[in-house]
């Protein structure tokens, strides 16, 4: 009984690990033509292990359909070095605001719904 308990857990467990797939859904083309057109962009850096990333995501699922105006992309921070190094994104769970072609606010590890919805509300 002990076994199948212990199967059923780390079934469980490795499914909502492997469940989280996000990619990576911009270029740095991609990024400097929305910044030229002085549109408000979020960037999240993420990593398909960390559990942080995870509750993030769940959160940016809902600021995509409240912020329509903003741009979300995200990026898988160790498989995109050069997106990483070009906006000087060191660490995953890291949210990134710019407008007008300027950073003008960031934060990592925020979990919390509305501490993330007043750092995008920075950039409108």
């Amino acid at each position: 009984m002990k076994k199948l308990i212990l199967t059923i857990l780390f079934i469980i467990i490795t499914t909502n690990l492997l469940a989280f797939e996000k990619g990576t859904n911009f270029t740095i083309e991609d990024f400097k033509e929305a910044q030229k057109d002085g549109k408000t962009i979020v960037v999240n850096s993420w990593n398909k292990y960390c559990s942080t990333c995870k509750a993030q995501t769940k959160i940016f699922e809902s600021a995509k359909n409240d912020f329509k105006e903003v741009i979300f992309y995200f990026y898988e921070q160790t498989e995109n070095p050069e997106i990483a190094n070009f906006l000087k994104i060191d660490y995953w769970t890291t949210i990134a605001v710019y407008k007008n072609n300027k950073e003008i606010a960031r934060e990592m590890g925020l979990t919390n719904k509305k501490k993330i919805y007043d750092l995008i509300k920075k950039g409108i």
